[in-house]
């Protein structure tokens, strides 16, 4: 056996290495939390959400409500004011004394 037929088969046998070692890597590496993670972003699923978490969403939801309904009067209050002043006659100047 010369070189001519050893390097080929080496080559061979570092290839199969190789692809065997690379599959097995890969397939561990999509059965974990990874893998899991891909499947249900692919699937269009959010995973269970915590239910603080919902909560504590509620409850800003509900807060940034509440805040967008105070600024709407409070912006409603700030037009009336400001129709009221611009409708209101010019005080005269004092008269001065001769």
């Amino acid at each position: 056996m010369g070189p001519d037929v050893i390097v080929p088969v080496f080559g061979m046998i570092t290839g199969i290495l190789v692809m065997g070692a690379l599959s097995w890597g890969l397939v561990n590496i999509f059965r974990g939390p990874v893998g899991q993670a891909l499947a249900k972003r692919i699937h269009g699923g959010h995973g269970d959400p915590n239910p603080e978490l919902a909560t504590e969403l509620f409850d800003l939801k509900t807060q940034v409500e509440g805040l967008q309904q105070r600024l709407a009067e409070t912006e409603e209050r700030l037009d009336f004011s400001e129709r009221l002043l611009a409708n209101r006659p010019e005080p005269s100047p004092p008269e001065t004394p001769r």
